[in-house]
Parts: C-alpha cells; sequence; structure tokens
C-alpha cells in the first residue's frame, strides 16, 4: 500500500484509483508469465506491464491482455 499510495501522490491521483481488484491482478500476472516465458527473459514482465500501463488510456486491460495473448499465438 505504501507504493500505491506514493506513486497516487506523486501522480496527482487519488490512492482509489490504483486499486487494483482480484481479476487485474491475475490479468496482469498472467501478462508478466507470458513476458518471461515467451521470451525466456524474466526481466520482460515488468517491462510489459509497464507498457501495458502506459497504452491503457480508452483501452480496458482486457482488450490489452487480447492484444498481447493473440501477439504470442
Amino acid at each position: 500500500m505504501d507504493a500505491r499510495n506514493a506513486l497516487a501522490s506523486a501522480a496527482g491521483l487519488p490512492p482509489e484509483e490504483l486499486e487494483l481488484d482480484e481479476h487485474s491482478v491475475e490479468t496482469l500476472l498472467d501478462l508478466a508469465r507470458i513476458a518471461a516465458h515467451e521470451s525466456g527473459e524474466r526481466t520482460n514482465a515488468p517491462l510489459l506491464s509497464y507498457l501495458v500501463g502506459r497504452a491503457q488510456g480508452d483501452a480496458g486491460l482486457g482488450e490489452l491482455a487480447d492484444a498481447v495473448r493473440r501477439s504470442t499465438s
């Protein structure tokens, strides 16, 4: 929670906007798994997570996750 609160403060957001529900946690962990295993490089997991966060404008996490999954099949 401390990291979430620090990020929210730095971004000028209420901390509640950075809360992750269980489904989002599972989706992000699955994307991290895909990034690490598809490339063979565990370091790609946080990089993909960052890119998903940057890309999440009007697109939902589910849409972005589907795009990543399609790109690896």
